[in-house]
């Protein structure tokens, strides 16, 4: 199964203030995240994490990614690029991308893009649970942001649900 998440901002404290996250503390985040993804992915599963993975050092980022079921792609978010690609992979990630990935009909980005085909669905993270902008279709695009999806991961076959609806 493939799944898409964003913005996990594991370690990350002013991102529960900011969000409003329900959570004590990034300990308390950070586990509960964990929990959430393991609870749909497995091991053979294929995740794309769309952006903002964490904070803290690469050690502490690296013991949190390694916890996480499945295959893990990243699509860089804005708060990712200090690190850099090779990093990125040591951390556990089989495959990094820097603006875009295409999956079918599905153009993956971090935020939300009117770069959208005519067929195409945009699924993107980075606005959390702020919105979406006035000048975005609704219909054609899928915010995975964890705020907006409970932390859990969301299915392919999801998405592509939604997707017939359009």
């Amino acid at each position: 199964m493939v799944y898409f998440i964003a913005d996990t901002h594991f370690n990350h404290a002013n991102i529960i203030k900011y969000c409003n996250r329900p959570f004590k503390n990034t300990y308390e985040m950070n586990e509960y995240i964990i929990k959430k993804w393991n609870s749909v992915v497995k091991e053979a599963d294929t995740v794309y994490h769309l952006g903002d993975v964490g904070f803290g050092s690469l050690q502490d980022v690296k013991s949190l990614v390694e916890r996480l079921n499945g295959r893990k792609i990243l699509l860089r978010g804005n708060h990712d690029f200090k690190i850099g690609v090779n990093t990125w992979k040591e951390i556990g990630f089989l495959e990094v991308y820097k603006k875009k990935i295409i999956l079918d009909n599905l153009l993956l980005t971090h935020a939300p893009t009117e770069e959208v085909g005519e067929n195409q669905i945009n699924v993107f993270g980075h606005i959390h649970d702020k919105p979406l902008d006035e000048r975005f279709n609704k219909k054609n695009h899928i915010c995975v942001s964890c705020d907006v999806v409970d932390y859990i991961p969301v299915s392919i076959s999801k998405i592509e649900s939604v997707t017939k609806q359009v």
